[in-house]
């Protein structure tokens, strides 16, 4: 994919480099970048993507999104520099995926208690009426009627938007998934066009990351 098409889903502050490069690979693990990759540098809860950037010098990064630019730039890489890293991961995840979430009728489930119950018996009654439709859940995800291992609530982008991709490919019209107040504030889902959603309850929890019931019922 050309950098002009991921580009034109975000809105960078500044770039750096040529604009015209070939993307073979969209990536925000440092392990997982190499030859032709764009690598996005998030700023994590405990973890600063950009601490890892010199470590990817010499491996052919074809571009860098960054919060700020490192103190060295180099030769045959475009920086491209945004305002909050992890909102442009969502949407770069989406264009890299053919924006998936625009094909189907998805929606999305939030609450402290019911999620999981909640998306998967709208992804039944959904294959009950005699539609194809998928699930992103914390016991385990499907693409219609492929079961898909599930190791967090709601995934990153970039595992969304593929899971997604697979459900359009597969003829799907409708996906429910889960989209726990930490995705939401954290911003894995950005990008995604939800049809509609699902607010199950607030009780106390998770206080130990939000700090306070009310920037937990704000991320919600």
């Amino acid at each position: 994919m050309k950098l002009t098409e991921l580009l034109s889903s975000i809105n960078p502050i500044k770039v750096i480099g040529p604009a015209e490069t070939d993307i073979l690979s969209l990536t925000a693990d440092s392990r997982h970048a190499g030859e032709g990759a764009m690598f996005v540098a998030m700023k994590g809860v405990t973890v600063d993507g950009h601490t890892f950037i010199p470590s990817l010098e010499g491996k052919g990064i074809a571009a860098l999104v960054v919060e700020q630019l490192p103190e060295t730039l180099w030769d045959n890489t475009t920086y491209v520099v945004i305002e909050n890293s992890a909102v442009a991961l969502g949407h770069l995840a989406s264009c890299w995926y053919g924006h998936p979430s625009r094909k189907l009728h998805l929606i999305g489930v939030t609450g402290t208690n019911g999620k999981t119950t909640t998306a998967t018996l709208i992804y039944e009654m959904a294959r009950l009426m005699g539609y194809k439709a998928g699930l992103l859940s914390t016991v385990v995800n499907y693409v219609d009627t492929e079961a898909v291992h599930a190791n967090q609530t709601t995934p990153d982008p970039l595992t969304i938007n593929g899971l997604l991709a697979r459900m359009v490919e597969k003829g799907c019209s409708y996906a429910a998934m889960e989209v726990s107040s930490h995705a939401a504030h954290q911003h894995r889902i950005a990008g995604l066009k939800f049809a509609g959603g699902v607010f199950s309850n607030l009780t106390r929890d998770h206080l130990d990351y939000h700090k306070t019931v009310q920037a937990y019922l704000e991320a919600k």
